[in-house]
């Protein structure tokens, strides 16, 4: 039996819709609009691709965008004077740091200094802290995977008592849905480069998170029958018939693997969609703690 296909697509589109209503609401009863402001360092080609991403959400959900982008040679002085000027500005709900950040910037320094109110990428150390706290709340999650939880719950898993497996150990990802999975009473296995039959481990998963970074490494005969899989994995690999000479592909054989899971993401179109979501969620989130209507 083919698995039931997660539409991040969708899903993202009531997501957004939700805000784009709060955004209006906010506008019309507080004069407020939830304001985005993206920090972008250097000119990666993807990372200019991810925030004009960003930026135009942001602006077609009724929200107030800005923006810098800042040269890779940039001082972490001069960075971080631009990050607290966006910190002290009431227009500004939430700051984004686009990662990566150029070698010779501290990023731990740099993500400290958004202030932990406006930090709606999650990464604040002391957020992170707070996530992976027992009877903890941080005031924002990670979007990608908060964004993967929201997909696990559109297809009706269960994720108390499941057996989740999580491939891969980031900071931006793996840890993060980890500790999510967890607080929701899921039975969690880390999975990195250095686990031993690793096979047998994914093949225990009732829930599935792939975020490994490898094009079509999870193949069939690792997955459980009717497990939720969640392909986080996002890889370039040839294909002549594409104009570009490429096409992206998950962490997943998704052809094959569909035909043994219960439910599977799609890359393009699964969790993609939903990393942009849940930031355009929190940054009206914060909005709304500004006008005392959330805690």
């Amino acid at each position: 039996m083919t698995a039931q296909l997660i539409d991040g697509k969708a899903v993202a589109a009531s997501v957004q819709q939700k805000v784009k209503e709060e955004a209006a609401l906010l506008k019309a009863k507080y004069n407020v609009v939830p304001g985005l402001a993206t920090v972008l360092v250097g000119d990666n080609p993807a990372s200019k691709a991810y925030v004009g991403s960003k930026q135009k959400m942001t602006q077609e959900l009724g929200m107030y965008s800005v923006g810098a982008h800042l040269p890779a040679d940039i001082s972490q002085d001069e960075l971080l004077k631009v990050i607290r000027g966006y910190g002290a500005d009431p227009q500004v709900h939430g700051i984004l740091i686009q990662l990566p950040l150029p070698a010779h910037l501290d990023q731990e320094t740099v993500l400290s200094a958004v202030p932990l109110e406006k930090d709606v990428d999650g990464f604040h150390p002391i957020n992170v802290g707070r996530l992976a706290m027992k009877n903890r709340e941080p005031l924002f999650v990670p979007c990608t995977p908060s964004g993967c939880i929201v997909l696990i719950d559109s297809v009706g898993t269960k994720i108390e008592g499941a057996r989740a497996v999580i491939l891969g150990r980031s900071n931006i990802v793996g840890l993060p849905a980890a500790f999510l999975l967890l607080h929701r009473n899921a039975t969690i296995t880390i999975c990195h480069s250095r686990t031993q039959n690793l096979p047998d481990v994914v093949r225990q998963a009732d829930i599935l998170v792939a975020a490994i970074g490898k094009a079509h490494f999870v193949k069939a005969d690792w997955i459980k029958p009717g497990a939720t899989v969640i392909d986080v994995g996002i890889n370039a690999i040839p294909d002549a018939t594409k104009k570009s000479g490429q096409r992206l592909v998950g962490d997943v054989d998704f052809e094959n693997v569909k035909e043994v899971a219960g439910a599977i993401t799609p890359v393009p179109g699964g969790v993609g969609p939903m990393t942009i979501a849940m930031l355009m969620q929190n940054t009206c989130t914060s909005a709304k703690r500004a006008v005392g209507l959330s805690k």
